[in-house]
């Protein structure tokens, strides 16, 4: 089924930012450049953004052609750090504690500035104002299983339109340990979802306890994606995360506008759900709020932990290499003939930690840190940057806050939370 373009709120932002910038060029008598202090609207020149072929994408036009004054407020515009910063001059606050093992973090972007946060058991509460709302917004704990470690509600993603709609989805294992990803509705109160609205959109047989992945997102093409391991055990000792007729190691993508509950966008690489395959555990997947670039932190087996990286306007059909490949290193087997595996653009041994936790790029409002895409260990805290020089990828240890780093948010502005096991949510803030 064709799918019509959408014009998101990133293009109606840049779109008006384009208004703005010619008003002003009219008006150059006006302390204009106060309106461009927000750097989350226009995307870099170096990584264009994902958009459908179909729609016209506005522009700013090019900083010579706008008065001097403008001139440096566009050039801010555009540009991303070009080195790690000074980590002494900025640290990591505690937003709020007392969560029970809280997995992920979501704003919907209803204009609310409320924040959602996942715990495990099967809750999610809501933090308002920098208050934790005692009634969750949801709960089904009656029906999420966490007997193991890696089972539990482990991802939320609320629909483009939720402010419209009112839809939001999950990805949890239940009572018996498989994964489903069920789709929700709020009720007339803004504070309580209705856990009887429950529509499953996928059931998914899990082998094993582990490797349940469970991240989903929202991209720019109003799609959702799902991040699935590999079924779990260890060594992937079905070979799922090769095969594509199971949906086991992958990352799916789902039309969930266009058919109730979902249909397969037309343009899937293999005309079922599958985008890219070859993972062993996806655990946080995220989009550049900027770029639409892709990326997935994929959990090791002994050795390896990787970043991978799916660039804006690719068609998909990725192989990133397991179980033939751990991060950039033989596993097992031999590698079939004329097999194409999309290398990591980022990895870290287990001297440095054991499970990779993956992150968010960076667009908020301290200029030293945009674009850099923030990732962590699980177990030892260590949170990583990665910053895109040309063609290249550069990674370096930022900090060491010695937390369970569980997920990374992001809210409306671009700000980056991390999410600790041990109950807190923390932002990245000046000191």
């Amino acid at each position: 089924m064709a799918r019509r373009p959408i014009l998101t709120k990133t293009h109606l932002e840049i779109y008006v930012k384009k208004r703005l910038l010619l008003l002003v060029t009219v008006l150059a008598t006006l302390p204009a450049c106060q309106l461009f202090n927000n750097t989350s609207l226009q995307p870099p020149t170096e990584f264009p953004a994902s958009m459908p072929a179909t729609l016209p994408i506005p522009t700013i036009e090019p900083a010579d052609t706008l008065p001097p004054t403008l001139a440096s407020a566009t050039a801010a515009l555009t540009a991303n750090a070009s080195a790690f910063p000074d980590t002494t001059a900025f640290t990591w606050t505690t937003v709020v504690a007392g969560l029970e093992r809280p997995v992920d973090f979501q704003e919907p972007r209803d204009g609310s500035g409320r924040l959602f946060l996942l715990e495990k058991a099967g809750r999610i509460r809501i933090l308002q104002s920098e208050q934790l709302l005692e009634t969750p917004f949801l709960d089904i704990s009656d029906r999420v299983g966490s007997l193991s470690n890696e089972q539990g509600l482990l991802g939320l993603a609320f629909h483009p339109q939720y402010a419209d709609n009112g839809r939001f989805f999950v990805n949890f294992t239940d009572r018996n340990g498989n994964t489903v990803i069920a789709r929700y509705h709020v009720t007339e109160n803004p504070f309580v979802a209705d856990p009887g609205s429950e529509v499953v959109l996928l059931r998914v047989n899990q082998p094993f306890p582990n490797h349940n992945g469970g991240v989903l997102a929202f991209g720019p093409d109003g799609y959702l994606y799902a991040g699935l391991g590999d079924g779990g055990a260890a060594g992937d000792p079905f070979g799922n995360a090769q095969k594509l007729d199971t949906l086991l190691g992958k990352i799916l993508r789902l039309d969930v506008d266009s058919a109730d509950p979902y249909a397969i966008p037309s343009d899937n690489p293999y005309g079922n759900e599958i985008w890219a395959y070859g993972l062993r555990n996806p655990w946080r997947i995220s989009f550049d709020s900027r770029t639409g670039d892709l990326f997935i932190g994929d959990v090791g087996q002994n050795q390896w932990e990787e970043i991978d990286f799916i660039p804006a306007g690719t068609s998909g059909g990725q192989n990133f290499g397991w179980d033939f490949l751990e991060g950039t290193h033989t596993y097992e087997g031999t590698r079939p003939q004329g097999a194409n595996f999309q290398s990591p653009i980022a990895e870290y041994d287990h001297s440095r930690g054991c499970s990779v936790t993956g992150g968010f790029v960076y667009r908020g409002a301290m200029p030293e840190w945009l674009g850099i895409y923030l990732y962590a260990d699980y177990c030892q805290g260590t949170i990583w940057g990665l910053i895109r020089s040309n063609t290249s990828w550069k990674s370096a240890v930022l900090f060491e806050p010695g937390l369970t780093v569980t997920s990374f948010g992001q809210d409306r502005n671009g700000e980056v939370y991390l999410v600790s096991d041990s109950g807190q949510v923390l932002k990245l803030v000046p000191r």
